[in-house]
């Protein structure tokens, strides 16, 4: 039995899926929306919001945190200058999940995974 285990696992071990969470988030902010399954989404959606915390913050330590998690600099700097200050007002809930029913090859549910505007 799985009583008090959080998350999901998704097939894959610890780092695996870090890799996979991480390059998630730098690809919902590079591209402002991702289509993935709806296990992902649910999963990366924390993660996100916490790097829109770390934007909103500012300041060079957590420049330096969102960094280490997504490993661009591209991305971080698109996340503290674009994404950031567009939140300002808002005190959470920067995401917003769409189902999208299932994908035609394996059934799976699929989802898009955006910023709310």
């Amino acid at each position: 039995m799985r009583h008090q285990r959080k998350g999901r696992t998704l097939g894959r071990d610890s780092a695996h899926r870090k890799a996979l969470f991480s390059n998630l988030t730098g690809s919902l902010v590079e591209h402002g929306r991702i289509t993935t399954t709806l296990a992902k989404a649910k999963e990366v959606r924390p993660i996100a919001e916490k790097m829109v915390t770390l934007g909103k913050r500012g300041d060079l330590h957590a420049r330096r945190q969102a960094k280490a998690y997504l490993r661009s600099g591209d991305v971080v700097h698109a996340l503290f200058t674009d994404i950031a200050p567009r939140f300002t007002e808002r005190e959470g809930g920067y995401t917003r999940i769409v189902k999208l029913g299932p994908r035609s090859g394996d059934n799976a549910e699929m989802a898009i995974l955006e910023w709310v505007d």
